[in-house]
């Protein structure tokens, strides 16, 4: 029986970290940008996006399906950059172990 309760001592501890993270996280931004940086799109480590910067010289009525793709392609890079951000750090809190279930973005 002790060593059952030193497990859910350390999976109390571990959740204690994951919300730790969890709170960083929000906090935590990650930036891409397409078009050589006409567009720059900033989002957290909740996968939120914060902020889209579009260069004027970019916007032009006659080319509007390059807009959308540039802006498209930015979202979708800080996006990835964020998910990367947060496997990083559940790296570190779990070392390496893959735990089936146990994902810091299911949370957020």
């Amino acid at each position: 029986m002790k060593g059952m309760g030193n497990i859910m001592k350390q999976a109390q501890k571990m959740q204690e970290k994951m919300l730790k993270i969890q709170e960083e996280m929000a906090n935590r931004t990650v930036e891409a940008s397409s078009g050589g940086g006409m567009i720059i799109v900033v989002a957290n480590g909740r996968q939120e996006i914060l902020s889209v910067k579009i260069e004027p010289e970019v916007v032009n009525s006659n080319e509007v399906d390059m807009l959308e793709d540039l802006v498209t392609a930015a979202v979708n890079e800080a996006l990835r950059k964020s998910r990367e951000m947060v496997a990083e750090e559940m790296t570190k809190l779990t070392g390496g172990i893959d735990i089936p279930g146990l994902t810091l973005t299911s949370k957020l």
